[in-house]
């Protein structure tokens, strides 16, 4: 799959490394959810887009939308409990964030989906992961950024005032507490020209 990512500056390393996520900086957004973000967690990352881009067996989908059926705007894959990620580096870092959250989130995170954004033109709409527990249970949703930095969105359900974090190139963002049932996030569509970026959601057992 041909890519066209304009590399970071700050990012030059070939290989992936995780840094401390003792860094983390926790946003409370109100009625029970929160954000917790950390820049440039992982460095080289964007060798590892490169990987992802080249390696994953992305798929498209198409989805019912009113009376049509239509092309969902990015490539997918998904990885369930115990199957391999496809690098190690995502296996460390699924690891780590279960580690680290061990004590508010109670369980391990287990699957990871990825998205990869090829151009402004693909997004993903206002949404909550709602499908299985998070729709009536506080749960975390912990996704890392490589390729070129896309605006995350986040408002509560029903709207309101959005909150706004470009992410890419090694960023991570944490959404918990009650984030996927009170607040909604989408990556807009954008007529600015900008290049592909790869999203890895880590989600804890059936959190969809």
């Amino acid at each position: 799959m041909a890519t066209h990512l304009q590399g970071s500056l700050f990012d030059q390393g070939d290989e992936p490394r995780l840094a401390a996520l003792a860094g983390t900086r926790r946003t409370v957004l109100g009625a029970g959810a929160w954000i917790d973000v950390l820049p440039g967690w992982l460095s080289g990352a964007d060798a590892l887009f490169e990987r992802l881009a080249a390696d994953v067996p992305w798929h498209a989908e198409r989805r019912a939308m009113y009376d049509n059926v239509v092309d969902v705007p990015r490539l997918l894959a998904f990885y369930r409990a115990g199957e391999a990620l496809p690098h190690p580096v995502l296996a460390e870092a699924r690891d780590a964030l279960s580690r680290h959250y061990a004590a508010e989130l109670g369980e391990p995170f287990t699957t990871a989906g990825l998205c990869h954004y090829r151009d402004g033109r693909d997004s993903v709409a206002w949404h909550g992961d709602r499908f299985g527990r998070g729709a009536r249970e506080d749960t975390m949703v912990a996704i890392l950024s490589v390729g070129t930095p896309r605006d995350l969105l986040l408002r509560p359900v029903g709207g309101g005032h959005s909150v706004r974090r470009p992410l890419g190139h090694g960023d991570l963002i944490v959404m918990g507490g009650s984030c996927q049932r009170t607040w909604e996030h989408c990556v807009p569509k954008t007529a600015r020209a900008t290049g592909p970026r790869i999203s890895i959601q880590f989600r804890p057992h059936g959190v969809r």
